[in-house]
């Protein structure tokens, strides 16, 4: 689990002594709990078939997180569907155009 940096330990030690002061409103309050609740129901399963090797990758990445591997699976599928997930360009990589009608890479001579 990541160590908190110096911020992080700043906010909590003026949350524990009680510096910080709620600005929501009670109504405010009960609609982002709602949401919350919203969002942390899980009420489908879903089986799907990954490789050995990127299983093992995940469940590894997910120890470095703290959190079960099936919770880290869940909470990329969520950040991709919502549009919260971004695509890294190895480094060094050339963008490579993507065909607006496909959605296929395009090469030089199609298109």
């Amino acid at each position: 689990m990541m160590q908190p940096d110096p911020f992080e330990l700043e906010m909590l030690e003026a949350y524990e002594s009680g510096k910080l002061k709620s600005v929501a409103s009670k109504t405010e309050l009960n609609r982002l709990k709602a949401a919350a609740r919203a969002t942390a129901i899980k009420d489908r399963r879903v089986n799907i078939r990954l490789s050995a090797g990127d299983l093992h990758d995940i469940q590894v990445k997910a120890l470095e997180e703290g959190m079960p591997y099936q919770t880290l699976i869940a909470s990329i599928l969520h950040k991709y569907v919502t549009g919260r997930l971004e695509e890294r360009k190895p480094r060094g990589a050339a963008a490579v155009p993507k065909s607006k009608a496909t959605g296929r890479r395009t090469t030089r001579g199609s298109a």
